[in-house]
Formats: structure tokens, C-alpha cells, sequence
């Protein structure tokens, strides 16, 4: 059936922690939702306020509901318990806008939610007040998550979270196939109502460009190996890690390799500084800071090896900068999981034994000294990741909340 066939109006609810593109989440969000717009005109973006400023989002048409900074009240005391309380009001406020639309003649099909909390109180409302189904796009257990209230009467809400948010929406959307294999082996959700939607990359800034072209840009020596990390925050990604392989090169591998890591909160970057200098790398190891996504695009471009040291979670493990890295056309360098495994497939980047130190050093090795074998596993990993485009995402979940619809 066609759109105009079976009207379906889709009210997508995100809270992105960056109205400004400065987190993963936020550009997963904004990435996402700018194809959406293109792809399907009866869609209502419903986002936080956190700033009068103007921001990316501001073109997306989005429907902004002021930010009621609860979890500011942590710097008195420290909880998660404020954010969550901060993201509740938010879907309370959500819910009575759509429920006030829907008394005015425009009801809501299909609630897409990315949020937990959202997911929480929307996947209980939502289906008898609004008559509406909500998709959930889970990312993680709550009881898993690093940022979980930690007080140990708060153990039973976090679990009511999982219960409530796995089993009420009419379909969850999981980046990974190990993530809904997780769930069903738990009996948390049968694999048939969980859907499949990878991250993906932005094609009009991430793609293959020439190194020298990139190198002379960014002041990088053309005869160098260059390695190179990039990602908007560091935390729970051992760097140090990459680091103490780097040091434990060989003199030679070592001599005729920088490091780059673009990216990282001040803090985090202070810690690696420490630990650079004590090693006495800081001729070979460099730190940009935080830069927009051409110029990212362009250190990537600079680079021989692209690497994962470590991902922050497991069987949902899909960060933005393994599809990223693998179209540039550069051979990635990650760990052995199965998560992974399902975007770099057999043979779609080079892999090490997650955690292990002399096994990371042994591929580094490897690559720097074989061009030949840098540019057989990137042409691999560039056809692998040729499909994960943002327009290809949205297409699948229009399509995820038709058959949500229509169960």
C-alpha cells in the first residue's frame, strides 16, 4: 500500500543531550530525523528546548517542548533519580500534547520513541488514551546502563523500567541481531516483534577522499603511518589501551607512525596527556579536541588505520564511528565481537582479542607494515557498509511503524 493509501501519522520523541551535535545520540537523532523529513510528510518531531539558540534541529520543523532542568539538581545531590524525574515531565508533557491534538481532530498512529523513560510512560498511555503504538528503539538493558541510579532501593524501579519499556510497546527496533537474540534468551521479548535498524553514517560527509589532499589540510607529514580515533567523548572507550599498544610497537613500526585521537572532553584528555607523557610519546601522540564533522572527516581521510579500541556496551554495541570509519574507505581496527560482526562481517576490518593488550599491538603491527593488506580488508568493509546510509534507515523504520500499525 501506498502513503497516500493508509494515512498514518508518525510522532517521533527523542531527547537528545545535544541540541548542537555534540554527542552520538544527537546525531544519530538529527541524522535520522533529517531523512525522515524528506521521506514522509505526515510526521510531527516533538524534542526538548534546552536554549533559545538557534540549532541544527531548528530546520527540521521539530515541535520543541521547554527543557525543565531537573537533573541540574544533581550537583546538590548526585542521582540519576533527577534525570529521570526531568525526562518523565517531558513525556507527561508529550502525552497531554498529543492527547490535546487528538480532541482537535489529529490523532497520532505510531509513537516512535528513543528514550527510556519516554518509552516508559508512553508505552502505558499511549496505545489506550491515544489510541496510538509506540515503537521503542531500545539501545540497552536499564539494568546495564553505566548511568543507572545506583541507590539500592532505586533496584526495583530500574527493573520495572525494563519489564515496562521491553514488553508494553507494540515493537522494539534493536541496532543488533545479538541484542535480540539477548532479549528472547531471557524471555524478555520474542524475537519476532524486535526489530532490526543498525546506526549508519552520513554519506555527504563521510566517504572516501584523498589522503594527500586531507594530509597537506591538516599539516600531517605524507610519509607517516597515521592511526587515528575519533569520537565526540572518550569515557568507557579505553583509550588507554590504544595508547599501551602504541608504546609497545616495535622501534621501527614506531618511528614512522603518529597517533591522532580528534575528539574528547577536556577532562578526558588531561588523563591520556598523563599518561602519553609518562610513556614519553608526546613526538607521536596528538589530541585535537573537539571538531566539526568535516574536519573529523577529514583526519579520517589523513589516516592509514581507524581504531575501536573498545565499545561501551555489548550484544547492542553499533557506534556511529565504525560506519563512519568503514566509509572512508580506511581499514578499521575493533575488537572481536559478535555485535560487530554483523556490520564488518567476515572479513570487513582487521579485529584483535577484546581487552588484550599484546593482541592489539600484534595487528597494529601488522597493518603498518603491510599497505596492500590495509587496502584489501578497506575495500571489504566499504562494500560491507555501503547499505547503512541514513536515507536506507529511515526507509526501514517508516516500514517498522507501518507494521506496527497495522498488527
Amino acid at each position: 500500500m501506498t502513503q497516500e493509501q493508509t494515512p498514518m501519522r508518525i510522532c517521533y520523541v527523542a531527547y537528545p543531550t545535544s541540541l548542537t551535535l555534540g554527542s552520538a545520540n544527537a546525531v544519530q537523532t538529527y541524522s535520522t530525523l533529517c531523512e525522515l523529513r524528506s521521506q514522509y510528510a505526515d510526521l510531527q518531531i516533538i524534542i526538548p528546548r534546552m536554549t533559545s539558540a538557534h540549532n541544527p534541529f531548528d530546520a527540521l520543523g521539530v515541535t520543541y517542548i521547554p527543557r525543565i532542568g531537573i537533573g541540574r539538581l544533581s550537583r546538590l545531590h548526585k542521582s540519576t533519580l533527577w534525570y529521570y524525574a526531568e525526562r518523565s515531565v517531558f513525556a507527561w508533557i508529550v502525552f497531554v500534547l498529543l492527547w490535546v491534538q487528538q480532541l482537535r481532530g489529529t490523532r497520532t498512529a505510531v509513537i516512535y520513541v528513543r528514550e527510556v523513560i519516554c518509552a516508559y510512560w508512553l508505552s502505558q498511555w499511549a496505545p489506550r488514551w491515544l489510541r496510538a503504538q509506540v515503537v521503542y528503539e531500545v539501545h540497552h538493558l536499564e539494568s546495564t546502563n553505566h548511568s543507572r541510579p545506583k541507590e539500592v532501593w532505586a533496584a526495583a524501579l530500574v527493573q520495572r523500567i525494563d519489564t515496562v519499556t521491553l514488553s508494553m510497546p507494540a515493537r522494539l527496533v534493536s541496532l543488533t541481531s545479538t541484542f535480540r537474540q539477548l532479549l528472547e534468551k531471557q524471555g524478555l521479548r520474542m524475537a519476532a516483534t524486535v526489530d532490526i535498524l543498525p546506526d549508519a553514517y552520513n554519506a555527504t560527509i563521510y566517504h572516501q577522499s584523498d589522503a594527500v589532499v586531507a594530509r597537506d589540510a591538516l599539516a600531517i607529514p605524507r610519509d607517516l603511518n597515521v592511526i587515528c580515533y575519533a569520537g565526540l567523548t572518550f569515557a568507557y572507550r579505553r583509550l588507554e589501551l590504544l595508547v599501551q599498544a602504541f608504546a609497545q610497537l616495535d622501534q621501527e613500526c614506531r618511528a614512522k607512525s603518529r597517533m591522532y585521537f580528534v575528539g574528547g572532553r577536556p577532562q578526558e584528555i588531561a588523563v591520556l596527556v598523563l599518561q602519553v607523557a609518562s610513556l614519553g610519546l608526546q613526538d607521536a601522540v596528538f589530541f585535537t579536541g573537539v571538531q566539526s564533522q568535516t574536519v573529523v572527516a577529514q583526519y579520517m581521510a589523513a589516516s592509514d588505520i581507524l581504531v575501536i579500541p573498545d565499545t561501551v556496551t555489548d550484544e547492542t554495541a553499533s557506534p556511529l564511528k565504525l560506519f563512519e570509519y568503514m566509509a572512508t574507505g580506511r581499514v578499521v581496527l575493533c575488537p572481536e565481537m559478535q555485535s560487530l560482526r554483523e556490520i564488518i562481517g567476515s572479513d570487513g576490518a582487521c579485529v584483535f582479542e577484546r581487552g588484550n593488550l599484546d593482541s592489539l599491538t600484534a595487528q597494529l603491527t601488522k597493518l603498518i607494515r603491510s599497505p596492500e593488506l590495509r587496502k584489501d580488508i578497506a575495500g571489504r568493509g566499504l562494500n560491507a557498509v555501503s547499505p547503512h546510509t541514513y536515507q536506507n534507515r529511515a526507509t526501514r523504520l517508516i516500514a517498522v511503524c507501518r507494521t506496527a500499525v497495522s498488527e
